[in-house]
């Protein structure tokens, strides 16, 4: 490999910043773009019939996690629970990430587990990720059961300090605290950025509104390092990966899968798709009438418009 003047001054910026911990906690969910999401006949969802994708929420919290790579330099272990098709998902966010370490909790005893019983395995994995974790991320909610409480539940199973609705965090590692902005309703005024303050380890659970920003030229250095580095490693994600079952976590048998959860699926009803009711005519631009026209129309339509 070619060492070039960028990646020496990169790695020389990361090495200040060394030995911070970080986990993230991702999901398989269902593309429903495809429109084809299948069901068992207890209601829950048939992964090995149905498309899935990393979830877009899950992404986000990965991208979060990159940041704090690029910031401080942290060794990133990304964990999910699922079927062992979920690897290449795992794949897909090791390339957004550049994570160190991948993690798949699997075993047929997970099945049907509602989000109580997905944050004991979670938090079992968690603990035998190897290190201590400064701060764990997770994705707002999921897609598919957009119920938002795995990662408050994960946080509460691990005994660590919550924070949700996170849009922006920075840390300070001589201090070993986080300041983060969030949103929150107040008194049923929406969007109210709040900012707060807390001592590591924490949990974050990240907006969907997240950006990362990388504001000087070391950090954009390390930014593109790593993306170099994401990529070639997930060319062979498989030797960053490591499966556990059940046993190997140390889950107890009566706290997951079916057995742990307390919410039963009553009944699964499919969404209908939409019919479209919007036309689009298509114009040539070098058509004088065909613009005037089109012009025409935009104008009787603004006009019928009341703008506040």
């Amino acid at each position: 490999m070619v060492t070039t003047k960028i990646d020496k001054i990169a790695v020389l910026y990361l090495d200040m910043m060394a030995g911070f911990n970080v986990a993230v906690i991702v999901k398989l969910e269902p593309d429903f773009s495809e429109g084809n999401v299948s069901y068992n006949p207890d209601g829950t969802l048939n992964r090995a019939e149905t498309k899935n994708i990393l979830g877009p929420h899950s992404a986000i919290a990965v991208n979060a996690a990159f940041y704090a790579k690029v910031r401080h330099g942290a060794k990133i272990s990304i964990g999910t629970m699922g079927p062992p098709t979920a690897e290449s998902m795992l794949q897909q966010a090791q390339i957004l990430s550049d994570a160190d370490e991948l993690f798949l909790y699997s075993d047929r005893i997970f099945a049907g587990a509602d989000t109580l019983a997905t944050a004991e395995v979670l938090k079992c994995g968690i603990l035998k990720m190897g290190s201590k974790m400064d701060i764990v991320f997770s994705g707002h909610r999921a897609s598919d059961g957009e119920t938002g409480q795995t990662g408050p539940q994960t946080a509460w199973k691990l005994g660590m300090t919550f924070l949700g609705n996170v849009i922006e965090y920075e840390i300070n590692e001589q201090e070993r605290t986080v300041r983060a902005k969030r949103l929150v309703r107040l008194q049923g005024i929406y969007d109210v950025i709040e900012e707060i303050e807390a001592p590591l380890p924490v949990f974050i659970a990240i907006d969907p509104s997240y950006k990362a920003r990388f504001s000087t030229v070391s950090q954009r250095l390390a930014y593109e390092k790593y993306q170099r580095e994401a990529a070639a490693r997930a060319q062979n994600f498989k030797q960053y990966l490591k499966i556990f079952n059940a046993s190997q976590i140390e889950a107890d048998p009566k706290m997951i899968g079916i057995a742990g959860s307390p919410t039963i699926v009553y009944k699964v009803e499919r969404i209908p798709k939409g019919k479209a009711t919007r036309q689009a005519d298509v114009i040539d631009g070098q058509d004088a009438e065909q613009v005037a026209k089109a012009v025409s129309r935009i104008r009787q339509a603004l006009s019928t418009m009341v703008i506040k």
